[in-house]
């Protein structure tokens, strides 16, 4: 199928749904919000402040504050020690401690290619789609006494699936790799596809590709998982998107299925957080059940789960990408969001109680593009600050101190492709970082990783 058959029937599934959605998400705002106050100014961070300085160039690939230095220590194309070429296309990613001291990654690769164009990545019998050109890497790196990291072995974990965006780490020991897609055989996949999958970071080679289905099927973005609950909480990147959780029935035991919610704010139905909110403003959260989490086979159609959640009362929010856990709280990213559509962070803490939904924060929102242009993955640092990558042609790389103050930490100099996988090492002592490249294989701009140490201590990371 082209890609322009694609896109219309995207954007004729959501005209479908568009007039129940906008009168709904209308009325709510008028009734709920009224007139919002003018926003607070934004604060910078400078050098001392949270920041750590202005960007100096630092190597052909990024700009970072004095003091900082990076190593490559992954690029698309080159071999892996599975004997496979390094794919591209590079995106979310986890770190996690390994017994013999060492450091595993396990890396996203998004790949987009059409199902007669994509290329399959490993071997044929572990793939959950032969025709699927996106995986899942993982790769093992030893760090000396400075941090410099040196790769010790690289291979694909999973293979055959399709545009494996983010995902988030488990507590106990594995990533959750997600498609950000609802498509499936009718355009030509093997398989039905929009579905989460489990590595563990002990895996030595490619895993069996499980779909966990009771997790919804839609167009997921990242996870990020309660280490108290063990409840995994999901976005969805879609222009009119919700916010999810799944309740498993056994705590770490996803395969055992459970109940996926979503979001919505208590005696407000259909809330629509997309503009006209405040910084700092907690919204009381309830949450509605979705009813059928696997839908059938979808045909030009990515908003089925959504719908359910929107119909019972559910939240409206604008693409939501990079999910984290820290703090007793989820941090994510609503790209979109925000009166000049430029990007939201929010925070959802838990409430203490089965009966307390929790609570809904937004705090910081973008006012200009030369402050946050577009924020993707996300992570909070050892020490509380928040690093956020952008998705845009000119991506940098931002840091928001716990107070609300942002500062630049990186730019990408190398290519137009965005930042993505942002990650500290176990440590705390580095932090691992994506440039995408090209999300087709074809495409001309090449992935990396990189490692980045510096002075933390001096500023909010």
């Amino acid at each position: 199928m082209s890609s322009d058959r694609r896109s219309f029937l995207r954007q004729s599934s959501a005209l479908l749904l568009a007039p129940s959605l906008t009168g709904l998400v209308a009325c709510s705002k008028d009734v709920e919000k009224g007139d919002a106050p003018s926003a607070p100014p934004i604060r910078r961070a400078g050098l001392g402040e949270g920041g750590y300085g202005a960007l100096v160039e630092a190597g052909p690939e990024l700009a970072l504050p004095p003091g900082f230095s990076y190593t490559a220590v992954s690029r698309g194309g080159q071999p892996m020690t599975d004997g496979t070429p390094t794919p591209g296309a590079f995106d979310g990613m986890a770190a996690f401690a390994l017994p013999n001291g060492h450091v595993r990654l396990i890396r996203n690769h998004e790949n987009r290619d059409l199902p007669f164009t994509a290329r399959l990545k490993g071997r044929p019998e572990t793939a959950y789609d032969r025709k699927a050109g996106a995986c899942v890497t993982s790769l093992e790196l030893q760090l000396s006494a400075d941090g410099t990291p040196t790769l010790v072995k690289d291979f694909i974990s999973l293979n055959g699936t399709t545009i494996n965006c983010a995902g988030g780490p488990t507590p106990w020991g594995s990533w959750l790799t997600c498609e950000e897609t609802t498509e499936g055989k009718q355009i030509g996949w093997e398989q039905e596809h929009g579905y989460i999958f489990e590595i563990p970071a002990s895996a030595e080679g490619p895993v069996e590709a499980v779909p966990l289905k009771a997790m919804g099927r839609f167009v997921h973005e990242a996870v990020a998982v309660d280490p108290d609950t063990g409840i995994v909480y999901e976005t969805e990147d879609r222009q009119i998107a919700g916010f999810y959780r799944f309740i498993p029935s056994e705590k770490g035991v996803l395969r055992g299925g459970g109940r996926l919610e979503m979001l919505a704010i208590a005696g407000r139905e259909n809330y629509d957080t997309a503009d006209g909110q405040r910084v700092g403003v907690d919204l009381p959260v309830s949450w509605v059940e979705i009813r059928n989490p696997d839908p059938g086979t979808l045909w030009g159609e990515d908003n089925n789960v959504f719908a359910q959640g929107f119909t019972r009362g559910g939240a409206r929010f604008s693409r939501l990408e990079g999910c984290w856990y820290a703090d007793r709280s989820i941090y994510f990213h609503a790209t979109n969001g925000g009166d000049a559509k430029l990007g939201q962070v929010w925070r959802y803490r838990p409430g203490s109680t089965a009966a307390d939904g929790g609570t809904l924060t937004l705090i910081f929102e973008s006012p200009s593009k030369d402050v946050l242009n577009a924020p993707d993955n996300i992570t909070v640092s050892p020490r509380g600050g928040i690093v956020i990558c952008e998705d845009n042609e000119a991506p940098f790389v931002r840091g928001l101190t716990k107070d609300g103050a942002i500062f630049d930490l990186a730019k990408n100099l190398v290519n137009p492709t965005e930042f993505a996988g942002a990650c500290f090492s176990p440590d705390g002592r580095v932090l691992f970082v994506n440039i995408m490249g090209s999300t087709v294989d074809a495409g001309p701009h090449v992935g990396y990783t990189l490692a980045i140490r510096g002075p933390w201590e001096q500023g909010a990371l």
